[in-house]
């Protein structure tokens, strides 16, 4: 009987030490593997173009943003064939633009009117749900954009936040997380970064 109970502990405990701490999608697992994503983790650029600019630009929500700022201005000009139609600005940084623009320029910016400028960092805010249905899974999170400098706190409000939806897929070594393009009904991080709405 002695030998039967060894056994079963025996049995016991390598099914338990076969089971990684990835074989169960907890909301810890889900947070950590969605926070620690290289898509997750990737910057928001904000891109700026000076000089000849269309007028859906001109007046696109980033832009009147940075006019209201006084960090840009504009006069009115001819549209090139490429660019229209009319009217079209000639948009420079102010005196003010320059110095919050200053040390976010590539040294190449004197170079080219058209450079992208790191504004913010995505922060994880919590995990509200998870749908498992056999080997995959939908987790629902709460996430939002925080500033790195003073263009971002300019561009991105940190007091909103956004709802999105990713799918996960259980593999041999546990559940990962689906960064790309993702199979069926299933949302890839990517996608889900994309079409998140304001939670409210």
């Amino acid at each position: 009987m002695r030998k039967f109970l060894i056994l079963v502990q025996l049995a016991l405990l390598g099914s338990t030490l076969s089971c990684s701490p990835r074989d169960f999608l907890t909301r810890r697992l889900a947070g950590t593997l969605i926070a620690g994503s290289d898509t997750f983790k990737a910057q928001q650029q904000f891109w700026l173009r000076t000089g000849t600019i269309a007028n859906r630009d001109y007046i696109s929500p980033e832009y009147l943003v940075l006019q209201r700022r006084g960090w840009i201005t504009a006069t009115s000009t001819a549209c090139p064939p490429e660019i229209g139609p009319p009217p079209c600005w000639d948009v420079i940084l102010s005196p003010l633009g320059v110095d919050a623009f200053r040390d976010l320029l590539p040294s190449t910016a004197a170079a080219t009117r058209y450079f992208s400028v790191p504004v913010a960092r995505r922060e994880l805010v919590a995990i509200t749900g998870i749908r498992k249905e056999g080997s995959t899974a939908d987790v629902d999170f709460l996430w939002k954009w925080v500033p790195l400098n003073e263009v971002g706190s300019a561009l991105y409000a940190g007091d909103v936040q956004y709802a999105s939806t990713v799918g996960f897929s259980h593999y041999d070594d546990g559940w990962r997380l689906l960064e790309g393009a993702a199979p069926k009904s299933l949302q890839g991080l990517d996608d889900a970064l994309k079409s998140a709405e304001p939670a409210h």
